[in-house]
């Protein structure tokens, strides 16, 4: 029986990203993926928001992605425009990207970093006992794992076999997506209506047109069909505009679920797997990837022993409240995607409202996932919430912080006198860093806070502790992470 410490159920970005982690962290991971190959039909997620492009700076690969992409200011509410130019941050901006061209890049990067994946195998089933799991492929193949993450969509097989529940809301409207050609020219361009937003867009081939039209009716089951695609459009537009030869077309709806655990003994769920809603705003991917970055490190660490079981506990603690956050605003942006006098005059309130600079940043901070605050108690702003990219003066020279998290260690950053702080038990997992900087630290929304002398930085790039080498917090806070 072939073994790994790590068995990630479907390649998709949350179960890449999950891979990377664990494989920068030496963890001996796999994937399983159904697809043959990394190909992905049809566009899905089309961009990541600014905390996604700062977890893809703090591992080093940025760039990768940005020199891909468009920079443009993508975080939205229901389509009222959010500018984040004016946040304090190293990428104040989105980006557009397609989902196929991301998961290429990232599974570029999965691959130097040697993660193995059996492709053309899912995972069919799995029993876990007190030792480890054992993971049935498609092909017969049996695996041996210590953890199985699931990371394998809204329909997860294997949220379902480890009885997880999935509660939430049942669909109320219903969308379809493609790309299609079309035997007459059509009416590019968007539009709202009663029943949601439609779109014609020309693809960059100048042949295809890109469809987002709503369905006049919800309870559809199955995949869509050319016929279900046609009806559709005349129902918009009072034509098809002759639609033929599909390269995909694809169902989704604002059925709105989130796993009840995101974790049940060694099986974990991570991105659609954990939790569904609809589109609009974003936010699947980014989340979904977010989720692999904070649990990575945690498993990483349970799985050389170097943290006992319970710390996969703080995954669920820190990571459901997030998306439970993004599935309610997701909801309250919905009505907004119709068109009638009631809700076009709600959408003018809300974009009135937003265009004041206070709900403007509550607001895209919240969208851009750079709001995110983790409850780790009572301290110094900072805690909970993401490090600042700060510009560092030290002995070797400039050093950004982001780099110093490249390698997904935990870092220890003294801006007091140096030698000031003793982390002899932990040094083999902590780096400790001597820097200066007399910059002010400022975080989204929150503004100016104090500058610390000291700061623990989990890998994932939030903040366990933030002090001076008098706290004696300290210790208590590298032995709960550390």
């Amino acid at each position: 029986m072939t073994g790994h410490a790590v068995v990630i159920a479907g390649a998709g970005p949350t179960g890449m990203m999950l891979a990377g982690e664990l494989a920068l962290a030496g963890i001996d991971v796999a994937i399983a993926e159904r697809r043959v190959s990394q190909d992905l039909v049809g566009s899905r997620a089309r961009g990541l928001h600014s905390r996604t492009i700062e977890v893809l700076d703090q591992r080093g690969i940025a760039d990768r992605f940005l020199s891909q992409g468009t920079v443009a200011q993508v975080a939205g509410f229901s389509g009222i425009r959010l500018d984040i130019s004016d946040f304090p941050t190293r990428h104040p901006y989105g980006l557009a990207l397609l989902q196929d061209r991301f998961e290429e890049i990232l599974a570029g990067w999965v691959s130097e970093l040697g993660v193995p994946v059996y492709r053309g195998r899912e995972v069919t089933g799995f029993a876990q006992d007190g030792t480890g799991i054992d993971v049935e492929l498609s092909n017969g193949q049996p695996l041996r794992a210590d953890y199985l993450a699931g990371c394998d969509g809204g329909r997860s097989l294997i949220r379902k076999a480890a009885g997880i529940d999935f509660p939430g809301w049942d669909p109320s409207v219903s969308s379809m997506i493609a790309e299609v050609e079309m035997g007459e020219e059509p009416a590019f361009g968007i539009r709202k209506d009663e029943n949601g937003t439609q779109a014609l867009a020309s693809l960059d081939d100048g042949k295809r047109v890109g469809v987002v039209v709503s369905e006049r009716y919800a309870g559809q089951t199955g995949e869509p069909t050319l016929g279900d695609l046609s009806r559709a459009l005349i129902a918009v537009w009072g034509t098809d505009y002759g639609v033929h030869n599909p390269t995909w077309i694809s169902r989704f709806t604002d059925m709105t679920r989130q796993a009840a655990s995101y974790r049940k003994g060694r099986v974990l769920l991570a991105g659609d797997a954990a939790h569904v809603h609809y589109p609009v705003g974003g936010q699947g991917l980014n989340i979904g990837v977010q989720d692999a970055v904070n649990l990575g490190w945690k498993l990483a660490q349970v799985v050389k022993q170097i943290s006992p079981d319970s710390l996969l506990d703080t995954y669920h603690a820190e990571r459901h409240p997030v998306a439970a956050r993004v599935l309610r605003t997701n909801m309250a942006q919905i009505p907004l995607t119709r068109s009638d006098a009631r809700i076009d005059a709600l959408r003018d309130t809300m974009t009135e409202l937003l265009s004041m600079d206070e709900p403007r940043k509550r607001f895209a901070a919240m969208m851009s996932g750079l709001d995110i605050h983790y409850d780790l108690g009572e301290g110094h702003p900072l805690l909970g919430r993401r490090m600042p990219d700060l510009d560092l003066v030290t002995a070797g020279g400039p050093l950004r912080v982001f780099t110093l998290l490249h390698d997904a260690r935990t870092v220890l950053l003294n801006l007091g006198e140096p030698g000031g702080l003793d982390i002899t038990p932990w040094a083999d997992r902590v780096r400790l860093i001597d820097a200066k900087y007399a910059g002010t630290w400022e975080l989204p929304v929150l503004g100016a806070v104090p500058a610390p002398a000291a700061v623990l930085i989990r890998p994932d790039g939030y903040v366990a502790w933030a002090g001076d080498q008098a706290d004696p917090g300290l210790p208590d806070a590298l032995t709960t992470w550390c």
